[in-house]
């Protein structure tokens, strides 16, 4: 759906420039950083948006060891270790 409603918010110039840069770092506008937020913040992202990201984690390759692989990884048990 295309954009059609417009809001003016008024930033504070150093919350202004922060945005800005954090913006361009991620290769998008001011105003899809701020949408982005809103939706994240208050929970607005559509059915189909929320779908299509838990399909994109699903369809993630990740190397992830077996229970017994990860166990041998973790951080050991340090009970009584310390004195």
């Amino acid at each position: 759906m295309g954009l059609s409603k417009k809001t003016t918010i008024l930033f504070r110039p150093e919350m202004h420039e922060r945005l800005a840069e954090l913006a361009a770092s991620r290769g998008m506008s001011l105003g899809d950083l701020v949408r982005n937020a809103c939706e994240r913040e208050y929970d607005l992202a559509s059915r189909d948006e929320r779908l299509a990201a838990v399909h994109a984690l699903a369809d993630l390759n990740l190397p992830v060891g077996t229970p017994d692989e990860m166990a041998l990884e973790s951080v050991p048990d340090l009970e009584g270790t310390m004195s």
